[in-house]
């Protein structure tokens, strides 16, 4: 009797640590925002076809809520975490935290200002992606006009990077006049609160380049709000709401991260590492970005485009 009790025991305690051994976390900034919620969602049914329970969390790009998630991640177990950080600098420590408890960390979409610490980083080039719009944005624009940037959150690396990509392509348009600059941290209300003061203050406008297409939308809306129907909008991202806008003729164009493939990418590279015990040769890996307008939309669905 003893002994099959020991063996019921054992085998519901085994069940218990094999369950709880099979849990990944994802951490990203909030899901009100379509591309932080399609990569959490891409990544969590990824890890669930491979047969992980998986714990999908956002930090709001909170840096102490995030290392309160990885403490919790790292309580229970986790056998790797998927995050997109809050801060190139902040989330180090964090990811740090994870390396010293034997959790692999692999960072999608953002990348932060240490190596050797995460398992992998994964990004969109979003240079050469800005680079794109930028040329688009120049195009639509018939090279000339006053124009409006809004700019991410000023702690993202990607702000950064895509402001000066934008920059980098417009300056050699001397026609081009840049009227105003001015962040939006990402959002949507945000941005049309500003575009609704920026408007009054500059009503000659032609054009608005911004920096994600949350952004974008916050912009068309308020353009449209004050009639300013012939407005050229720029976005970055490649949303199904942007694509959306694009077909009805709202807004130019987006440049979509294929997010699909480095969100399911990460994945599969994680489960790689604590089934094989091998990370990646390259820590920093960039993936390309594509240029959607009205001529190629119809090709792409949710982070993903066929061309």
């Amino acid at each position: 009797m003893k002994f099959l009790k020991f063996i019921l025991v054992s085998f519901v305690l085994g069940f218990s640590v094999q369950a709880y051994a099979a849990m990944m976390c994802v951490i990203t900034p909030a899901h009100d925002n379509p591309f932080f919620k399609a990569e959490a969602d891409i990544a969590e049914e990824t890890g669930k076809a491979l047969g992980y329970d998986v714990l999908s969390l956002d930090h709001g790009d909170d840096a102490k809520v995030q290392d309160e998630h990885f403490d919790v991640c790292i309580s229970k177990g986790a056998k790797f975490i998927i995050a997109d950080n809050a801060g190139a600098d902040a989330s180090i420590a964090a990811v740090q935290k994870a390396k010293d408890a034997g959790i692999p960390v692999y960072l999608i979409d953002r990348e932060i200002n240490a190596t050797g610490v995460a398992s992998a980083q994964l990004v969109a080039n979003n240079y050469q992606g800005a680079v794109l719009g930028g040329e688009e944005f120049v195009s639509a624009m018939g090279e000339k006009g006053d124009f409006i940037e809004l700019i991410g959150k000023e702690t993202d690396t990607n702000a950064g990077i895509r402001s000066k990509g934008y920059n980098d392509v417009i300056a050699d348009y001397p026609d081009m006049v840049k009227v105003a600059a001015q962040s939006a941290n990402w959002s949507q209300s945000e941005a049309f609160e500003v575009m609704e003061k920026l408007i009054q203050a500059h009503p000659s406008v032609k054009g608005v380049i911004a920096g994600n297409d949350t952004m974008a939308l916050g912009a068309s809306a308020a353009l449209k709000a004050a009639g300013m129907n012939d407005v050229i909008v720029a976005g970055f991202d490649g949303s199904r709401e942007v694509m959306d806008a694009i077909v009805a003729g709202d807004i130019n164009h987006t440049v979509l991260q294929p997010i699909a493939n480095f969100s399911e990418m990460a994945v599969r590279m994680a489960h790689e590492e604590v089934t094989s015990g091998s990370a990646p040769a390259v820590e920093k890996q960039s993936i390309d970005c594509l240029l959607v307008n009205a001529g190629n939309v119809s090709k792409c669905g949710v982070f993903r485009c066929d061309f």
